[in-house]
């Protein structure tokens, strides 16, 4: 009979665990401290949005698919309103166009800098989280002066933008920009000579070029492996066909290189902005838009602050779409990281995880169990899932009867 070897076992990191911002489930096998493999399960954190944008009106859509990450949510009204433009075959003001192009690169600097405070408290140099998220407060203080929220700014709507920009507060983004960029050379200078982040960080999380493009790695992961891929320049969409900036990439594969890709692509965004600024047209910002939208289907592409976002819309000639599909990019480089992590220390994986930017609310999705030779599929209810799960979990030793029974019992006492 064949015994286990003692130095090898499964633990469970997640769905609650303090490296991981947000409910997502892992399951490590480990020899010693080395990963053997690694398990990811999603679903802790879907919402359903796909399904509930069916039920609504495109512009009722707008305003929830905003909500499928705050720190992308330029990001997705964008997409999604491209993708409704397209089928409505709207031509979209030049100006919206451009304001759409300068609050996608404001929802990127402040991306790129919430995402450097958090790599550097994943390391323990906490004093780099602080310095970083003091800057992020700037570009969220000119997107609420522009749009009038630090979050969900509410800017898109089909057929253009809801609010213009004026030559005030263009005066006071470009002051900003000027602050930030002088910081971020600054944080260049730590990240190419600070030897604790370049010991730290080199050689942790690696994938090669060829793996990046085989596993279908997107954004700064696959950048960081010399993958010269980027939407804004390949598919060029809003403005930045009419922009020029540079692609930035690297070859070191590793979270290292990661770093490096997104601090510098910091420096062409403000380079972005201030190109957007100088050359934005006069102009309208809206063309109006019929609440029917033809029958049609479209696919779009975005170049989000964590890689390339896809939306794909499919409408009836209603006012409600008949189908909504969105690709993250978290979805995409989800399958990058249990190569990354094969062979390296459990104490890597929290930096490793952090290294792709993960959006899991983005990413989670639900699971359709059907039977082979069953040809009448149903779709189970609420409550056949919520038995399903919890029978589900008996079977792996975990019983959430008496935490139920507990709760009803508040509740009928309430």
């Amino acid at each position: 009979m064949h015994k286990p070897e003692p130095d090898k076992f499964k633990i469970p990191v997640g769905p609650q665990h303090p490296a991981l911002k947000e409910p997502e489930g892992f399951s490590v096998a480990l020899k010693g401290e080395k990963i053997m493999g690694l398990e990811i399960r999603l679903g802790y954190n879907h919402r359903g949005i796909e399904k509930a944008c069916e039920e609504r009106t495109y512009i009722q859509d707008l305003y929830l698919i905003e909500r499928v990450c705050g720190i992308c949510s330029h990001s997705h009204s964008t997409c999604f309103v491209q993708a409704v433009e397209e089928i409505a075959a709207v031509e979209v003001p030049k100006r919206a166009l451009y304001i759409r192009t300068l609050i996608g690169e404001l929802e990127r600097v402040h991306s790129h800098l919430l995402w450097l405070g958090v790599a550097g408290h994943e390391i323990g140099f906490d004093t780099l989280l602080m310095y970083a998220w003091r800057d992020r407060e700037i570009v969220m203080d000119l997107l609420a002066l522009i749009t009038g929220n630090r979050v969900n700014y509410g800017m898109n709507t089909i057929g253009g933008v809801r609010r213009d920009i004026s030559k005030e507060q263009a005066e006071e983004v470009l002051k900003g920009i000027n602050i930030l960029e002088e910081r971020t050379k600054y944080y260049i200078e730590i990240a190419t000579q600070e030897t604790t982040i370049i010991k730290r960080l080199s050689g942790v999380g690696i994938i090669s070029h060829e793996d990046a493009l085989k596993l279908d790695a997107v954004g700064p992961t696959a950048r960081a492996s010399g993958v010269n891929r980027d939407v804004r320049y390949n598919d060029p969409y809003a403005a930045y066909g009419e922009i020029t900036f540079n692609v930035i990439t690297d070859t070191h594969n590793d979270v290292y290189g990661r770093t490096l890709v997104r601090v510098k692509e910091l420096m062409e965004s403000y380079q972005i902005i201030r190109q957007c600024l100088k050359k934005i047209p006069d102009g309208p910002i809206l063309t109006k838009v019929p609440r029917k939208i033809p029958i049609g289907e479209a696919t779009s592409r975005y170049e989000a602050p964590r890689g390339e976002d896809v939306h794909y819309v499919k409408s009836n000639g209603s006012e409600k779409p008949e189908r909504v599909k969105i690709r993250a990019p978290t979805l995409a480089n989800i399958q990058a990281v249990k190569h990354m992590l094969k062979d390296r220390f459990l104490a890597d994986m929290p930096i490793v995880i952090a290294a792709i930017d993960p959006c899991f609310s983005c990413t989670d999705r639900s699971v359709s169990l059907e039977n082979p030779g069953d040809r009448n599929k149903e779709i189970m209810t609420w409550h056949a899932l919520r038995t399903y799960s919890i029978e589900w979990y008996k079977k792996q030793g975990i019983d959430f009867t008496e935490l139920n029974n507990n709760l009803k019992n508040k509740l009928e006492r309430r």
